[in-house]
């Protein structure tokens, strides 16, 4: 049976790559494998197989929302993440990562409409950072904190069609594209009625 934080209206179910998931005292962990990941190249073949990589995931349903968590991965190789998960179909998917990149712990983004794109946003001090993925109406945004409290405005856009969208599934991810692994800790987790009304605010 896969966990289920006591915080999430919705079950979760544990798909891709055995992560090894665990929640213990509202503490979500999980673990990647050396090489795995959830990418689909901009230069590559759009109906190749795609990399794969842990996610545990749960049917949102419809309305808005903001699930929000504070994750603290452990970042040793490049492209070493954890990362809230946004799937709305096989090859329509978005990650919001804390990430290693250029050997720093940074808030990245990657949307994937047959091809994936992938954006660095800021470098985080401490290698902890709270993500929070949101919908409103027919966009979903991603904000990024270092305390919970004033977020950073990273990304909107918009993913799938309105039937998809009914169906859309959220959680989280661990992935290690180039390492031998990476585990990740999600702690904090919530999820809220209601979307984001001003992205740019803070709140």
């Amino acid at each position: 049976m896969s966990p289920h934080p006591d915080a999430l209206p919705f079950a979760l179910e544990a798909e891709g790559p055995d992560g090894g998931w665990t929640h213990v005292d509202g503490v979500l962990t999980g673990r990647a494998g050396p090489g795995q990941d959830l990418f689909v190249s901009p230069s590559g073949d759009a109906l190749a197989p795609a990399s794969d990589a842990p996610r545990l995931l749960g049917a949102v349903g419809e309305g808005d929302f903001r699930l929000v968590a504070r994750v603290r991965p452990e970042l040793l190789s490049a492209g070493d993440a954890g990362a809230l998960y946004l799937h709305v179909g096989d090859r329509a998917w978005a990650k919001l990562c804390l990430e290693h990149s250029a050997d720093l712990p940074t808030v990245c983004t990657v949307v994937t409409r047959g091809h994936s794109d992938d954006a660095n946003a800021f470098v985080v001090d401490g290698g902890v950072c709270w993500l929070r993925l949101s919908r409103t109406g027919g966009a979903y945004a991603f904000h990024a904190s270092t305390d919970g409290e004033r977020w950073t405005f990273v990304r909107v856009f918009t993913l799938g069609t309105a039937a998809e969208r009914a169906v859309a599934r959220v959680g989280f991810l661990v992935q290690s594209p180039t390492g031998e692994g990476c585990g990740a800790v999600f702690d904090r987790i919530a999820f809220l009625a209601g979307g984001v009304e001003d992205l740019r605010d803070g709140r």
